[in-house]
């Protein structure tokens, strides 16, 4: 079964509204806002999460409207073709917009949805304020020869390219090969491999007779009376806009433009565009929807603008909300930049858990920050028991970073910067390359690793999806090279791994070094300034024949598992080391009280100088994240990692560094699970002898360096 998906935003009312004896599932986002934005059902083979990349930003400017139609999601399915003519679902949208009290909506449409938005606009066009059609593919004689030659209620013998569309095939002979087929002609853009997954999974959803049921109403068989669109287009009175692609391989655009034209509307062609270009293009398309609401339902706002000379000096920092690494970082590389240019305003655009870091700092957190979805509770979401598919994660959150990157492009556009510096910020990067027009400033990427690599569980076809996204990620850079003003590696050459992005791809060492300056390893804080740790020691009542082990996860809730085990193994580790204390942090998303308590053992929260405490410990037992690896190493602390499961970053790239670093000691979770076993591991670490490589002390000003000429 598939795991239910994180949300970019969750619906504030879920409803049911029964119509001729068909029940209709509809979600109301942004209650108290206004004009209403209806986003309509289209063919039954997808529900209504294919709005998915619309709803979250939509919803912070309208009052957002979506239903399952009859077929699909968790609405009904009646049987029979008569059950699915356009005329019906016509019906069914008026009965959603009466159960949800709205006089009057923006139609948004995709596919077969907007037939259906003509119909509604032609029958209650008091109902309607504008239709917005993506991809319109309404009943015009518009000719598809290779599509036509297979009629789709007669058996073939052909078993392959559109002959797959056929009810028979549908039924009898391969279901999930016509999914695969459709989806991929849907999605003719290059590098589309999440927006085919989902849709494939949707239409398993649907049962095939189903499919064959909503396509018989849909063009007029088994009994279902099809209706001309022509003049039904000529009864439109509101504003209309189409957008279609011009490689879409399912419905031409000169349907498009056929329905543009019969309802006296505008046209946006989208060169290179396929089927589903709210999915593969949301930034635009959310742009265009956003132009035409505001067109159609005006609305008095209040603006300002300052003259370029008057504008003060300002930077927008995004740093990666998963875990507090990168916060801890970020913070130090902000103070140094300060150095260069004391006058200069910094705003964070950020998400808990780096909030409670910054807010610490005395940083300003921009408002807008509360817009954004929490990308540090999908990845609690997507967590097993210290498991977490990092990509697979990553993936699932295309409709967190499309929503998030929305509210960045809100705030850059109403605001002026001269520079964003986004850490890890997956969201700006990805989609400032995509609508490089969008770049208004200069912008700095920083990472601390380079290049998805497959975990070996996930066989050929992880290696070919993370070969995909690599690949897409070196096209992006060597076309627009211009949209990264600075690209900056948290770390020296010798730290990238010398794996390949994939079969016929670069080595990632090499076009890093390449493409990328070296800042040295950023920790943040000053090791030689640490070495007497007694006053904290004593604060933690640790007597002067005593040691302290210290057991942390970072700051994201996934390390719940972990600290768990390393419990169960205490009573066992303070027979062999009875002067063994143990401090265990939580960080900020694990309550300390869901722990048990266990003698020898203090509890606390989260600390906002956890460094400190590193440094008072005798040895260290913790998750596989870079960040406090690295602050051990810095420190020179015997410790103990265990990356997550399935997490490629911690298994690979990590643990690459660590070992050039010659720190710590790895270990598998399975081997963390005997109590027995961990307590001999831990006893034996306390007594190794570190010999690490140094690490950089003037990381954070080297960055700081690289970044104020952008200034």
């Amino acid at each position: 079964m598939r795991r239910a998906p994180s949300r970019a935003r969750d619906p504030d009312v879920q409803g049911v509204v029964e119509r001729d004896g068909v029940r209709l599932a509809y979600e109301v986002f942004g209650q108290d806002h206004s004009p209403t934005v209806l986003l309509m059902p289209t063919w039954s083979i997808i529900p209504s999460r294919h709005w998915k990349a619309q709803v979250g930003h939509l919803a912070r400017h309208y009052r957002v409207v979506t239903f399952d139609g009859r077929g699909s999601g968790r609405s009904d399915r009646p049987a029979g073709a008569a059950a699915y003519t356009d005329e019906e679902y016509a019906k069914d949208t008026v009965a959603v917009l009466d159960a949800t009290g709205t006089e009057a909506a923006v139609l948004i449409s995709l596919s077969c949805g907007g037939s259906w938005s003509v119909h509604v606009a032609a029958g209650s066009p008091e109902r309607v304020l504008g239709l917005f059609a993506i991809a319109p593919a309404c009943g015009f004689p518009v000719a598809q020869p290779e599509r036509e030659q297979y009629a789709w209620g007669t058996r073939h013998e052909v078993r392959d390219g559109w002959a797959r569309y056929n009810r028979y095939f549908w039924l009898e002979d391969d279901y999930d090969g016509f999914l695969a087929f459709f989806f991929g002609r849907m999605f003719s853009e290059p590098h589309s491999t999440k927006q085919i997954e989902d849709c494939i999974g949707w239409g398993r959803e649907i049962a095939p007779q189903t499919l064959v049921d909503t396509t018989a109403g849909r063009i007029g068989c088994d009994g279902a009376v099809c209706l001309p669109i022509e003049p039904l287009c000529a009864r439109v009175r509101c504003p209309v806009t189409v957008v279609h692609g011009t490689d879409d391989r399912i419905r031409p655009h000169a349907i498009g433009e056929r329905l543009a034209e019969s309802t006296g509307g505008s046209l946006v062609l989208l060169e290179g565009g396929g089927h589903g270009p709210h999915a593969r293009d949301p930034v635009r398309i959310n742009h265009l929807i956003r132009e035409f609401v505001d067109r159609v339902c005006p609305r008095v706002e209040r603006t300002a603008w300052t003259r370029a000379a008057r504008r003060p000096k300002r930077a927008l920092y995004l740093s990666s909300p998963i875990g507090l690494g990168h916060a801890q970082r970020d913070a130090a590389i902000a103070a140094e930049l300060r150095v260069h240019h004391p006058d200069l305003r910094i705003d964070w655009l950020a998400q808990h858990p780096v909030t409670h870091v910054l807010a610490d700092r005395g940083e300003r957190i921009h408002p807008a920050s509360g817009w954004l979805a929490n990308e540090s509770g999908h990845i609690e979401h997507e967590s097993g028991e210290h498991d977490l598919h990092a990509f697979g994660a990553i993936r699932r959150m295309d409709e967190i970073l499309v929503n998030n990157f929305m509210v960045f492009s809100d705030v850059v556009s109403a605001e002026h910067y001269d520079l964003v510096i986004g850490d890890e910020a997956w969201d700006v990067d990805y989609f400032l390359h995509e609508n490089p027009e969008l770049k208004r400033f200069s912008f700095a990427w920083m990472t601390d690793f380079v290049g998805w690599l497959p975990m070996p569980e996930g066989g050929a076809a992880e290696a070919a999806l993370t070969a995909d996204y690599n690949a897409e990620m070196l096209e992006q850079r060597a076309r627009f090279r211009r949209v990264r003003d600075r690209s900056v590696f948290v770390g020296s050459p010798d730290d990238v791994v010398d794996d390949d992005f994939g079969p016929s791809l670069p080595r990632i060492r090499d076009w890093t070094a390449a493409n990328f300056d070296f800042a040295g390893y950023v920790t943040g804080f000053d090791p030689a300034a640490l070495q007497d740790a007694d006053d904290l020691r004593d604060g933690l009542g640790i007597g002067a024949d005593e040691k302290l082990c210290l057991v942390t996860v970072g700051g994201s809730g996934v390390g719940g598992s972990l600290l768990r085990r390393v419990l169960d193994a205490v009573p066992r580790v303070r027979n062999l080391v009875p002067e063994l204390r143990f401090l265990f942090v939580t960080g900020p998303r694990i309550d300390p009280a869901s722990l048990p308590v266990t003698s020898g053992v203090q509890v606390t929260g989260y600390l906002p100088d956890l460094y400190r405490h590193l440094a008072a410990c005798d040895l260290a037992v913790v998750q596989g994240g870079l960040t406090t690896c690295m602050e051990l190493t810095a420190l020179r602390k015997p410790f103990v990692y265990v990356p997550l499961r399935n997490h490629f970053e911690q298994n690979f790239h990590v643990r690459h560094r660590l070992d050039r670093y010659g720190a710590g000691r790895c270990l598998r979770y399975e081997d963390a699970l005997d109590p027995d076993a961990l307590a001999e591991i831990v006893a034996k670490e306390l007594t190794r002898e570190i010999a690490y490589r140094p690490v950089e002390t003037d990381g954070a000003a080297r960055a700081a360096a690289l970044l104020a000429d952008l200034l």
